[in-house]
């Protein structure tokens, strides 16, 4: 959950109606919101429709003095942890370029001290414009974030990049942006999911992995600051947009990848459930009329390697057990040579949106209750932030 003060600014962009459904999206995260409109927004958006969604009068005017001490500009930028501007246009975007302040909206930009995201929407020959690209790069200096624009079809018919980036994408930059900032300047890498393996060229045997768990984890890494990439397999969602992904769908691959990308880590945090057994790959398709006699050969360990192979990787493993969840958890902590096991019961976690977990470290065996997997994600990435201070296990990269 957001938790946080955030002033949503709707300037005058056709995609000023999608802020209608941003709200509802940063209410639902818990946000306390506050929305402020240009005078052109107004064309696009009733003020009634975001007052009525955010539970608060939308604001406009700077000239009011009759409320409060007539300094609202300074009032509202001081009272926010985050001034959001969704959609951002290409007038707007040049007002912050050269800090102009002759709106409410406008002046509270120019008057904050806290971060400030804009999402710009507009025509694709409005966004290349030389004029907005020079603006672009004014903000950019002036550590004012750019979130997007998208490639697709736009309102006018024409397709191009101009597209307000898209709600999940969005959600995401606020958290980091508003989030913890534990792992400022760490690199973490996650793999998650099932892999599949072909016995011929119609048939393959996988298992019931829904990635969730992984997904959760690489979004609560990155809302803390973390430099994250995600390998992922066979997922029953689509993998998280605006962090870094690699497709690795059976073992041969998401092994290759993983141990390519290891060096240049600091956490790796293996969430995947990679097939412990390979199939010996038949040619063709076998015939219904035949009698199938399945030949499977034993896999090596992947995250167990890594931990051996690389000494300063502050390595995490995931234990699903039927039966001696701690136990076995504790068994696998030594055997692998890991930091960190997270145990949990197969039965009661794979494919669910929710999960009891145990946190084995070498210390201590630490137990979360039943909860929704985004908050385990938070735990989890606590607790891993915890041990490496511990420990100072987690060191600067050399490249």
């Amino acid at each position: 959950m957001l938790n946080k003060k955030i002033l949503l600014g709707i300037t005058g962009s056709i995609a000023a109606y999608k802020a209608a459904e941003l709200i509802r999206l940063l209410k639902k995260n818990g946000a306390d919101l506050q929305v402020v409109m240009t005078k052109s927004a107004r064309e696009f958006i009733s003020p009634l429709t975001l007052q009525a969604l955010s539970g608060k009068p939308v604001l406009e005017n700077i000239w009011e003095p009759s409320k409060g001490n007539g300094m609202q500009h300074i009032n509202l930028s001081r009272e926010v942890d985050l001034i959001l501007i969704a959609p951002a246009s290409a007038n707007f975007i040049a007002k912050l370029a050269n800090g102009l302040a002759d709106d409410l909206l406008s002046n509270l930009c120019l008057a904050r001290n806290c971060p400030l995201l804009i999402a710009p929407a507009m025509n694709k020959e409005m966004w290349l414009n030389p004029a907005t690209q020079r603006n672009i790069k004014l903000i950019h200096n002036d550590n004012i974030q750019v979130l997007g624009p998208e490639d697709g079809e736009q309102a006018c018919g024409e397709e191009g990049f101009g597209r307000l980036i898209n709600e999940k994408t969005l959600l995401l930059e606020i958290k980091r942006a508003v989030g913890s900032k534990i792992f400022s300047n760490k690199k973490i890498l996650i793999s998650c999911g099932g892999t599949i393996e072909n016995i011929d060229d119609a048939r393959a045997i996988t298992n019931l992995s829904s990635g969730r768990m992984g997904f959760n984890i690489a979004e609560a890494a990155f809302t803390m600051g973390a430099e994250v990439t995600l390998i992922y397999g066979r997922t029953d969602m689509p993998a998280p947009n605006g962090i870094n992904q690699i497709y690795a769908p059976n073992y041969n691959e998401m092994r290759q990848v993983i141990m390519e990308n290891a060096a240049n880590y600091d956490i790796f945090i293996s969430v995947a459930a990679i097939s412990d057994y390979l199939p010996t790959r038949i040619n063709g398709k076998i015939k219904k009329d035949k009698k199938l006699i399945l030949e499977l050969t034993k896999s090596s360990d992947i995250l167990a390697d890594i931990a051996s192979r690389f000494n300063n990787l502050f390595c995490v493993g995931f234990s699903a057990e039927s039966e001696s969840i701690i136990k076995n958890g504790q068994l696998k902590l030594k055997n692998k040579g890991v930091d960190l096991i997270v145990a949990n019961s197969i039965n009661e976690s794979m494919g669910e949106e929710s999960a009891e977990i145990y946190l084995v470290d070498p210390k201590e065996v630490t137990h979360i209750t039943k909860r929704d997997k985004s908050e385990l994600a938070l735990e989890i990435m606590n607790h891993v932030h915890k041990l490496t201070k511990e420990k100072g296990h987690i060191n600067e990269h050399i490249n």
